[in-house]
């Protein structure tokens, strides 16, 4: 069961403005769907879904994207377009890890990464999961489980803290892993921080069967927390949204969509069968 999965950014009724905004400033992007609830756009071989969800939740440091840019005029530029109305949480400039690196929230408050590094692979922007506070230890253990969860799915890079940090076990600093093809990066932090994750960041899974939604439901909600129309938080806080892959066609079929929606408002998981009688 290798699923489509693509990150969700919550907006305050912005979504199509940072849509627009994007696929205007990053290459080779474009919109694939724009509706008064959300606006779906690809960046550079990485599929994004705007939601306008109005002020209840913003996106988390704790889930940022990481682009690698590949040259230090294109990181030049997009730090200056991405900074504009935003703040730097990392100022442009050579770190240990990278002799060009940048950490920022842009006007929309979402969380970008860049790195003039480039990367082998089609995907130019890599979904990123900071573990910090009581998630500190539990980075590996989280990937494992995402890992034995989406088929054809594997850890890519592991890098461990040095042994000068004395911590008690090896603790992984950085990893690198793919859930069926699309590619994550997590990164660990020892540091206090007073953010973690949030609704405002989540990953959709497009499912076909109410099989595939039982088994997602299930196996990324258990020691989690359901909540409302698909999202769940996993143990870790990390937010997920299990969704028929049938419903925007259900949603754009005027006779349909609004018993759709009533039905689907009642539901937690969702039930393909109660939406196609809807």
């Amino acid at each position: 069961m290798q699923k489509p999965i693509y990150s969700c950014i919550w907006y305050n009724h912005q979504a199509t403005e940072a849509a627009d905004f994007y696929t205007n400033l990053f290459p080779n992007s474009h919109i694939l769907q724009k509706n008064p609830m959300v606006s779906s756009f690809g960046l550079m071989g990485t599929k994004f879904m705007g939601l306008n969800g109005g002020p209840r939740y913003k996106p988390s440091p704790a889930l940022s994207h990481y682009v690698y840019c590949g040259s230090e005029q294109e990181i030049e530029r997009l730090y200056s377009a991405l900074l504009e109305g935003g703040n730097a949480v990392m100022p442009l400039g050579e770190y240990d890890w990278s002799k060009k690196y940048a950490w920022l929230c842009d006007k929309f408050g979402v969380y970008w990464q860049l790195d003039i590094q480039a990367i082998e692979a089609s995907q130019k922007i890599v979904p990123t999961l900071l573990f910090a506070n009581d998630k500190f230890p539990r980075l590996k253990e989280a990937v494992n489980q995402y890992v034995q969860i989406f088929n054809n799915s594997t850890i890519k890079i592991e890098s461990l803290y040095p042994a000068h940090f004395n911590f008690p076990e090896e603790r992984v600093m950085f990893c690198q892993y793919q859930l069926g093809s699309i590619l994550f990066n997590a990164i660990s932090s020892p540091n206090a921080h007073d953010f973690d994750f949030s609704p405002g960041n989540s990953f959709v899974v497009e499912c076909d069967t109410q099989e595939e939604i039982d088994f997602y439901w299930e196996n990324l909600g258990k020691n989690g927390r359901y909540d409302q129309c698909g999202w769940l938080a996993d143990q870790y806080g990390v937010s997920w949204q299990i969704v028929p892959s049938i419903l925007p066609k259900l949603m754009s079929d005027p006779a349909k969509s609004k018993n759709v929606v009533q039905a689907f408002m009642k539901m937690q998981k969702f039930d393909i069968q109660t939406l196609l009688d809807a």
